[in-house]
Order: structure tokens, then C-alpha cells, then sequence
């Protein structure tokens, strides 16, 4: 079978609709910040479309095609990339491109007949399930005693599930051989610090110890006596600030949630400093790049206020991002949750790697600064390191 051959026959597959799901991997080359591509069925307004699911290095796109338009964009796609894996109703197929374009196609016959889900809004299988009772859901008045979770509470069930879905996601990240040591700055009532601790430490039997830390003294307060009665003996919560915590030499796991303003840059810089493997961090409010917002070129936005703070906030979170990338950390900026539940919804997500940014990603981020005028508090505190680079 030739290369011609080959997309003919899969485009027959395909419009046949009979596809559960495809994969498109193995980009042909390795600068591509187009990783893989993923294609699923779905049904909109009962005509059936091929979803595809773009994944670049740090973000996710979708787009919805017809499927008498879906040969257009395999076709783009295609010389991208050297594997097809696909899931079909009565076979799998895989197919592998050398460099040259030559064809390696495998059939595997499936013996029960798969049913295909064309829904757009699939049940959401969440880590935490919605019907199954949980002690600290129960305690802290998400659930009910019988599991239920709480209709006025269902957006902070959505919550606490997205963000255990990153820390399933950061296990690689950990040790394996010790205890992993966890900080969590700005608890605050600490629904996510209860969330982590249990995924952990009673789901996955991993040994742990957490402690977070906030401000407000009855909080901390409540959350220690939540831990005690749920029996997590290496769950603590102490008061105090991100800035005047000094009781650590090292750590595993940084969570900053909601630290306002540069409090999430010091939380940021104490994590790279104690050599931190996973940073997840919400940010909050942003005002030091607005306040030092510069830029002629730009003034078409920012004589907005409104404009000009959000543009200033996602700029921020972009330097924060891109600073755990020059030392050595592996850094996406997704979405936690949905921007109709808060507009605050970015979370930055960094596992260390150890590698050394390139010159050009060294320029690129010094003219970006320069552009805005911007002089950022994470890059000050993270001043030594960025000089040894």
C-alpha cells in the first residue's frame, strides 16, 4: 500500500462513521509545537462532525469539522506527522510512515462490536465520583451524609475534581523512594488542601506530609480540627506568610492558590529555590505589571482600564510562565475551571526538568520585558539562578 493509497482507504474508515476515537502522533519534526491530534464523533444539531483536538506543547484547541470537510484537514495534517492509531467499530488501525512515506498498515478485527457515544456533552468521569461518599466532602458540607453532592456546592465539586485531575497528573513528578514533602500557600478553607491529601495519601497510599499555611487564625483553626477529625495525622495548617515561612530546606510540591498580587511570585520564587519537582499555582489579583504598563504600541488597548488590567494580568502570568521555563522547569498555563463559575480560571502548572533555556528563548523573554517596560518581582528573586544560566 502507497502513501496515496493509504489516505484513501483511511478516509473510507472514516467516512464510514464508524470512528470511536483516533490518535495522530509522532510529529516528523521535533521543533513542531503541534505534539499530537486527537479525533472523536460528535453529533451538533444532529448533523455529525469529526472533533479534532489540537495539543500543542502548552495548550489544547478544538474545532468541529463536517465530515464531507474533514479530507481538507487530514490533509494538512497528515505530513505532520508518522502514526495513526485509530479505534473503529469492528477493528483498530495502525499506521506507521517512515521519512520516505512508506506504509506500515495493521488491522486488528475486534470481536464485540463498540458502541459509539456521538454526544457533545459526555458525563463527566471525574476522579472523585459524584455519588460516592467522601469523610472530608461530607465534613466540609459538599456532600451529605449519603454522598449527594450539594446542588449549591456542585461548581466547588467540579473544582476540587479539576484540580485532583492535576495531581494525578504530577505523580510521575514525585519521589517514589521517600516521603514527599507538600506546602500549600494561602489555604485559606482549604476544600483543595483536603482534596490533595486525600487523593493522595488515602487513595494512592502514598506517604505524605502537607501543611498549609494562611493567614486568617480561626481558619486555621477550623481546617486543624477538620484534620483531626478525619484522622490525617500528617495534615497541618499553621498561620503565617508566604514571605516569612523559612522552616524548609527542600520540597516536593508547591501549591500557591489565589496568593494576591506578588504573594504568588514569592510563593513562586520559594518554590524554584527549594528545588520544588511540581508547581501548581492559581494566581489572583495582578497589579505590579499595571502599574509599570508601558508601551506606545499598546496604548490602543491600554487607555482602557479594563482592558488594559486584563491584558496586564494574562502578560503577568505569561512572565511567570516563562521565568519557570528559563530555570528549568517544564511550564503550561491551562485552564482550572470554567470561565463562567470566575474569571480568575488560569492555573500554572511547572515540573522541574533541569533544562537549560536556548539563547533565543533567553532574547525572546528580555524583549518581551523590554517591550512592556516591565521589571517583574519573580524575576528579581530569581535573580542568582537566571545569572548562573
Amino acid at each position: 500500500m502507497d502513501f496515496d493509497q493509504m489516505k484513501e482507504e483511511f478516509l473510507k474508515h472514516i467516512n464510514s462513521k464508524e470512528l470511536i476515537n483516533a490518535t495522530i502522533s509522532q510529529p516528523r519534526q521535533k521543533s513542531n509545537d503541534l505534539k499530537r491530534v486527537k479525533l472523536k464523533p460528535i453529533e451538533l444539531k444532529g448533523v455529525y462532525h469529526i472533533q479534532i483536538e489540537y495539543q500543542y506543547e502548552r495548550i489544547l484547541k478544538h474545532e468541529n469539522i463536517l465530515l464531507e470537510k474533514f479530507s481538507d484537514s487530514f490533509d494538512i495534517l497528515l505530513p505532520q506527522f508518522r502514526q495513526i492509531h485509530a479505534q473503529f467499530q469492528h477493528q483498530n488501525i495502525q499506521i506507521q510512515l517512515s521519512k520516505k512515506n512508506k506504509v506500515l498498515w495493521k488491522t486488528e478485527k475486534v470481536n464485540d462490536k463498540k458502541e459509539i457515544n456521538l454526544s457533545h456533552n459526555r458525563k463527566k468521569q471525574y476522579l472523585l465520583d459524584d455519588s460516592t461518599p467522601y469523610p472530608f466532602l461530607i465534613r466540609l458540607g459538599v456532600q451529605t451524609e449519603e454522598g449527594k453532592v450539594k446542588k449549591q456546592k456542585y461548581d466547588k465539586f467540579r473544582q476540587i475534581n479539576r484540580f485532583v485531575e492535576f495531581i494525578h497528573d504530577s505523580l510521575e513528578h514525585l519521589p517514589k523512594n521517600r516521603q514527599i514533602r507538600i506546602l500549600d500557600f494561602g489555604s485559606g478553607k482549604s476544600y483543595l488542601t483536603f482534596a490533595l491529601y486525600h487523593y493522595l495519601k488515602v487513595e494512592k497510599e502514598l506517604d505524605i506530609r502537607v501543611t498549609g499555611l494562611d493567614l486568617k487564625k480561626e481558619v486555621i483553626e477550623e481546617c486543624n480540627q477538620i484534620a483531626r477529625d478525619l484522622n490525617y495525622d500528617q495534615l497541618e495548617f499553621l498561620v503565617g506568610d508566604i514571605n516569612d515561612y523559612n522552616d524548609e530546606n527542600s520540597v516536593d510540591m508547591i501549591v500557591t492558590l489565589h496568593a494576591c498580587d506578588v504573594a504568588t511570585d514569592m510563593a513562586l520564587a520559594r518554590a524554584v529555590k527549594w528545588g520544588a519537582k511540581v508547581i501548581l499555582s492559581v494566581p489572583c489579583c495582578q497589579h505590579e505589571l499595571n502599574r509599570q504598563l508601558h508601551s506606545p504600541a499598546l496604548e490602543i488597548m491600554t487607555q482602557h482600564g479594563l482592558i488594559r488590567e486584563r491584558f496586564a494580568s494574562l502578560a503577568t502570568d505569561s512572565i511567570r510562565a516563562e521565568l519557570l521555563t528559563l530555570v528549568g522547569y517544564d511550564t503550561q498555563v491551562l485552564e482550572f475551571i470554567d470561565i463562567e463559575h470566575t474569571p480568575k480560571n488560569i492555573l500554572i502548572r511547572a515540573y522541574f526538568t533541569g533544562k537549560k533555556p536556548s539563547s533565543e528563548q533567553i532574547e525572546r523573554y528580555q524583549a518581551f520585558t523590554h517591550f512592556l517596560s516591565a521589571k517583574p518581582f519573580l524575576e528579581n528573586e530569581l535573580r542568582d539562578i537566571l545569572k548562573s544560566i
